[in-house]
């Protein structure tokens, strides 16, 4: 039994991913473009360090004598992760792309369009959610909680599901009072009609 390297691997994977969810959080508050755009970059880093400790996992516990329950763990958080390489990924790039635009005049205000974009759910909420889910895995990985068919197990689950649940509806009301920030200008200005053409 490995449970010390189970559980370095296991902390490896809550640190990396707990703090990428952190700075999702707080992405869309950046102040100026340069600094969403650094924001983005950083998360971006996370990410990929965040699939990289996956792919470690089973080579790790494959070098290593005996049974191991890091693989356990961690699949715990690797469908959440999965949604995060597939779609969250491909929206925090256009983030960055989009923060980027504005490199000439790095102090420029973030646009209303772009904040928004920062804040959209289906970029959040993956991100967030394997946060929580490979906080999951640590119990497993100290075993203290078998798998399956612990009752631990179904409590956590029903814990991080009503997490889950409370993550969404942020993240969507969130991106929702961003979006309206969008359309305000809109809806404020209207065009004048010279003098002459009345």
């Amino acid at each position: 039994m490995n449970t010390v390297a189970d559980l370095i691997l296991a902390g490896a994977l809550v640190a990396v991913w707990l703090t990428a969810g952190l700075l999702a959080d707080r992405l869309s508050a950046a102040r100026s473009a340069r600094e969403l755009r650094r924001r983005a970059a950083t998360l971006t880093a996370l990410v990929a360090a965040g699939a990289s400790v996956f792919v470690a996992v089973p080579v790790v516990t494959g070098l290593l004598p005996g049974d191991s329950a890091a693989p356990a763990a961690a699949l715990a958080s690797a469908v959440p992760a999965l949604i995060v390489l597939t779609a969250s990924l491909h929206r925090l790039s256009r983030v960055r792309r989009g923060a980027g635009a504005f490199a000439s005049a790095p102090q420029t205000p973030v646009p209303p369009g772009l904040r928004a974009a920062a804040a959209h759910p289906m970029m959040l909420v993956p991100l967030q959610v394997t946060a929580l889910a490979t906080l999951l895995g640590l119990p497993i990985a100290a075993r203290v909680v078998e798998v399956p068919g612990a009752d631990l197990a179904g409590i956590a689950i029903t814990v991080v599901g009503v997490a889950v649940l409370a993550i969404g509806v942020r993240a969507a009301l969130r991106h929702s009072r961003l979006s309206v920030l969008v359309m305000a200008p809109m809806g404020r200005s209207r065009p004048r009609v010279p003098a002459g053409i009345r």
